[in-house]
């Protein structure tokens, strides 16, 4: 899983260095790299590997061929994503057009989120982690422990 939070540089080339541990996320699939796209919901990037993809994909494929929602949500993910592969130092180079979409300039955070993650200018990630641990307290009822196959609870279940 895509966990933590990191604010690397990003050089005047567009290259910034990947956190090992999203790195590692991905390490042994088909594509040695990341995949990214402008987000629909605002001025920053979403991103994850290529399984994350095939499960979007797989997810679509449960709606009509021409579901005007399908098709929206093909266009906003798939049409604008972006393959960039790791160098060998483990950087990615974020074309220009990414990297104005979401005001990127000399650094970027990058959000782990479980299956995917995000790519934030660090001022704009930072005046809305206020905001977004309001609405998790807000929706911190919502969570609860699932079953095991046996039906018991998992060891340290939520409390």
């Amino acid at each position: 899983m895509f966990l933590s939070s990191a604010t690397n540089a990003l050089d005047a080339k567009g290259r910034v260095s990947v956190p090992a541990d999203f790195r590692s996320v991905v390490a042994g699939s088909e594509f040695d790299g990341i995949i990214v796209w402008p987000s629909f919901d605002g001025a920053y990037l979403e991103g994850g590997g290529i399984d994350l993809l095939k499960e979007y994909q797989r997810s679509l494929e449960t709606l009509d061929y021409y579901d005007e929602g399908r098709i929206a949500l093909q266009r906003a993910i798939f049409a604008e994503s972006r393959r960039l592969p790791f160098d060998s130092g483990g950087r990615v180079s974020l074309p220009k057009d990414l990297h104005e979409y979401a005001g990127l300039n000399g650094k970027v955070t990058f959000v782990g989120l479980g299956r995917r993650f995000e790519i934030w200018s660090p001022k704009a990630h930072a005046e809305r982690t206020e905001n977004i641990r309001k609405l998790a307290r807000e929706n911190r009822h919502r969570l609860r422990p699932v079953s095991v196959p046996d039906g018991s609870l998992p060891s340290g279940g939520l409390k």
